[in-house]
């Protein structure tokens, strides 16, 4: 059985409240799970301590029976020292496209040609 660190949706409508659950691979993302590892509450400031709750012995104890963490439970982990912090790519998906960097290339050559 595979095994997965992961996050299942509660709460409200634009209201969410994730619970970190261990759960078996191939059930819903709300559905059946292992045991209920702790709650991130995306709603509370990111400083807030409540934001993320997790009892760690737990986590460390299905990391050890070989469950993957999700990438969103690994940033959490990450950020609580359990696990080390990986590499990821940067998707440059952000940059403007070749046809308007030459756009705005145009543009700040004819506003440096004007003055």
């Amino acid at each position: 059985m595979a095994v997965k660190i992961r996050l299942a949706r509660g709460g409200a409508k634009k209201r969410p409240h994730y619970s970190i659950v261990a759960a078996d691979s191939r059930m819903a993302r709300d559905g059946r799970f292992l045991e209920k590892l702790g709650t991130f509450n995306p709603l509370l400031p990111k400083d807030s301590e409540d934001r993320v709750k997790m009892d760690m012995e737990r986590v460390q104890h299905w990391l050890s029976q070989g469950a993957q963490p999700t990438d969103r439970v690994s940033r959490f982990l990450e950020a609580a020292g359990v696990m080390p912090k990986k590499t990821r790519a940067n998707m440059q998906k952000a940059e403007p496209g070749k046809k308007a960097r030459e756009r705005a290339e145009a543009r700040a050559a004819a506003g440096a040609a004007a003055e």
